[in-house]
């Protein structure tokens, strides 16, 4: 592998206009695509074939556009099946003035004379009539009403929500407190917002520091921005033919940023070291590919191997993330092993550290050197005290509950949890996750009115409920008034209003309870009984996945251990690498859930409110938080292997190997903690927990277990740590990691010395 990279680097710069311009068409290419798929996303999180997925499913085929937005409480991502392209529909709260009751001074009239207009907008399907649909609080003082639009989220026109504008300005002015939410009124997701820039900004600092180049500094970023515009623009390519979340989106944008910038440093760090030892450029950059190169090249595999793994979940949402993420980093490793040296081409000999950046650099090693001295001097202090640390973060982890993000946890000034906050208010906080009963009589319609009445009987006896409402069947039942003509009735619905919200433990032991006892009526009547809505949602999206994980870990540790063995020739790096990891893993959920479930230092980290952590996060943080531990674990092992291939000692191995790669590996484990650490602050409630585990897993990951543990357990093992069974070694392919076989290049392969000065002045 060494060799092959060694001339891809080579090629890319001496060839450097073509491989410019081809990255360039790419992006174009990638650009255009975007635009013509309409760019459309949504921030639905489905399962199909879950209880509560099938029963929506049914919901829809049995009432129609009726069906709509039932069960779906205000904000909430967790939708049993719902599709970013049905008409959209949103709440539109109302709160009467302190002290005042709709019902009895006739406020309604006022409210509902000021919603009439809305009503006669053409993309208006509905307004809900209160009265009939029994949407006014207990009290008086608060009334909802639902607006069901003809057309999607995205196409709802101007002058529609300028009507639904002004009603609200009238109500407003008039004394009441009002909030619309849902639809056309949820905030788009930003991208890149000021406090994703500020990422940026502190990754080009650290590499200002590092390098001590402002030219160098710049190189990085660029090819990162340059990865990730073609990253994210060929996943919005495909929002034509796949439902793409936001949250895909966002988080290929993060690990595409982060990891594009750390493989450019690791590169360029190699490349301006040879430089300084006096190798011309191109034969520089063709080493540096070769050698750090190899260490991109595996530790992005491992990275896309974890992100890919998502797909054995079985669950589409996750697996399009995954997917995304990891099309993402493949690009990053493209870019570095061959639009970087291109750049580098132009750049040619002005890269050399010079002056203050070269003693810079030399006194930086200098403390690794001692860092590296210390760990390996004292190993069993250094393990003891590091497990004892991660071990005593990783405890709240014990109390770690999982669900999905609802417009409660939002920040206090979004719509959606200002209506979240009016309904629970004047309803209960249940009102904001209805679970939704459906009796499902295709099979024998007349069994339906004896199934309602049993289970509406039934539901009355359930803890925590603070209503249930009449049955509501789609078309004629005996007993009860319809319009003549109407057909027979084969499936009802009955809504169940918890005394919880949608992430309480009391909300889920309501929906287990409500299953438990559906099988008596079914017995009885012959009738299905399904339980769906925002709770019953979350509790299945949150089983399955929980199944899913045991086997999506063993599938990605152990690809990862295979991969490691094959690059390092070892058996036991491998798997110190994974124990490690492990520690790492546990102590990014402590601190997660203490955080975001906790609430410690709620008001530091932008949590409007703690709540269950993401019921998807644990496999998708095992998944991305593996692949970027395994990096540093690259980067910095690779350098002790490839000094104890050149002949080095075991212990001498790995202080050297330390001292050479522990500056990088600190620099670009900064980089990614500042990338991540802005996406925390950008107020999304399904990335802002998920930036902050990855960032924390990797200051953890980086700081505690790579460039403290690792070589503690290196010095341990000594010359054991590179042991391999003959048998194996001979099965293994060479891949040649660290680079031996470029060591018998001779100065007959260097390129002329006025090769890099015209590189350097290349226009």
């Amino acid at each position: 592998m060494a060799s092959f990279l060694y001339r891809v680097g080579h090629f890319s710069f001496t060839r450097r206009w073509t491989v410019l311009i081809a990255w360039l068409l790419v992006l174009a290419a990638a650009g255009a695509g975007a635009v013509a798929s309409g760019m459309k996303m949504t921030e639905e999180l489905t399962i199909p074939g879950v209880e509560s997925a099938t029963a929506q499913t049914i919901l829809e085929e049995r009432f129609g556009d009726a069906a709509s937005g039932v069960g779906a409480g205000t904000g909430g991502q967790a939708a049993a099946g719902a599709e970013a392209e049905k008409p959209a529909s949103s709440k539109f709260v109302v709160q009467a003035p302190e002290g005042t009751n709709l019902i009895e001074d006739g406020s309604l009239e006022t409210v509902l004379g000021a919603l009439a207009p809305i009503s006669e907008e053409s993309q208006v399907e509905s307004v809900s009539d209160p009265m009939t649909t029994g949407t006014i609080a207990p009290d008086g003082g608060a009334v909802y009403v639902d607006i069901q639009f003809t057309v999607p989220a995205d196409d709802v026109s101007d002058a529609t929500l300028d009507t639904i504008a002004s009603a609200e300005s009238t109500l407003s002015d008039d004394g009441f407190t009002v909030a619309v939410a849902g639809g056309p009124f949820t905030e788009p997701l930003e991208l890149l917002g000021p406090t994703e820039l500020v990422g940026v900004v502190v990754a080009l600092l650290v590499l200002l520091v590092t390098f001590g180049s402002l030219l160098a500094a710049g190189m990085p970023i660029l090819t990162a921005l340059l990865g990730v515009g073609i990253g994210v623009a060929g996943v919005l390519s495909l929002s034509a033919v796949v439902t793409i979340s936001s949250a895909t989106l966002t988080l290929a944008l993060m690990l595409g940023l982060a990891v594009g910038i750390d493989y450019a440093l690791f590169l360029l760090s190699r490349h301006r070291q040879q430089l300084a030892e006096g190798i011309p450029p191109a034969e520089s950059a063709g080493r540096a590919v070769g050698t750090a190169g190899s260490a991109v090249v595996f530790a992005g595999l491992t990275v896309v191997i974890a992100l890919a793994g998502l797909s054995v979940t079985g669950i589409p949402f996750l697996a399009t993330m995954g997917l995304a993420a990891a099309a993402t980093v493949a690009i990053a490793v493209l870019i570095a092993t061959t639009l970087l040296p291109a750049i580098m081409g132009f750049a040619g000999d002005r890269l050399i550290p010079k002056g203050r950046a070269a003693a810079r650099a030399q006194r930086s090693t200098k403390a690794e050197n001692r860092w590296g001295t210390f760990v390996t001097t004292h190993p069993v202090w250094t393990l003891l005290v590091g497990v004892l640390l991660l071990g005593t973060v990783a405890l709240p982890a014990t109390s770690m509950r999982l669900g999905l993000p609802d417009a409660g946890q939002e920040q206090a000034s979004s719509h959606d949890r200002q209506a979240y906050d009016l309904l629970a208010e004047g309803f209960g906080p249940g009102i904001n996750g209805p679970l939704v009963v459906l009796l499902d009589a295709e099979s024998d319609p007349d069994a339906l009115p004896a199934a309602m009445a049993q289970m509406s009987a039934a539901l009355e006896g359930v803890a925590n409920v603070a209503a249930v409402a009449p049955a509501i069947p789609n078309g004629a039942v005996e007993g009860m008034e319809v319009a003549p003509g109407t057909p027979q009735a084969d499936a009802a619905i009955i809504t169940v209003i918890p005394t919880t919200g949608p992430n309480a433990e009391e909300t889920a032991e309501v929906v287990h309870d409500i299953r438990d006892l559906r099988g008596a009526v079914e017995d009885a009547t012959g009738a299905d009984v399904w339980v769906t809505g925002a709770a019953a949602a979350n509790i299945d999206v949150t089983e399955k996945l929980a199944d899913a994980l045991p086997l999506f870990l063993a599938i990605v540790v152990g690809l990862a251990i295979i991969l490691l063995l094959v690059a390092f020739r070892s058996l036991l790096v491998p798997v110190t690498a994974v124990l490690g990891f492990l520690l790492t893993v546990a102590a990014a959920f402590g601190a997660t859930t203490a955080v975001y479930q906790w609430g410690w230092l709620a008001d530091v980290f932008s949590v409007a409110t703690p709540a269950p952590l993401l019921s998807f996060m644990p496999v998708l943080l095992v998944g991305v938080l593996f692949g970027l531990a395994m990096d540093y674990q690259v980067f910095l092992v690779s350098r002790m292997r490839e000094d104890f291939t050149h002949g080095a000692g075991a212990m001498q191995a790995v202080r050297s190997g330390y001292a050479h790669g522990a500056r990088v590996v600190l620099a670009a484990a900064l980089i990614m903690i500042a990338v991540f650490a802005s996406f925390v602050f950008s107020g999304n409630t399904t990335i802002g927990p998920i930036a902050f585990a990855l960032g924390f897993g990797i200051a953890v990951d980086a700081l505690v277990v790579r460039m403290t543990m690792i070589p503690a357990v290196m010095a341990l093992l000594g010359k054991s740590a590179w042991w391999l069974p003959r048998w194996l070694d001979k099965a293994l392919p060479n891949v040649d990691i660290e680079g031996a076989s470029l060591e018998a290049r001779t100065e007959t392969h260097h390129e002329p010395k006025h090769e890099a000065h015209t590189g350097a002045h290349a226009k």
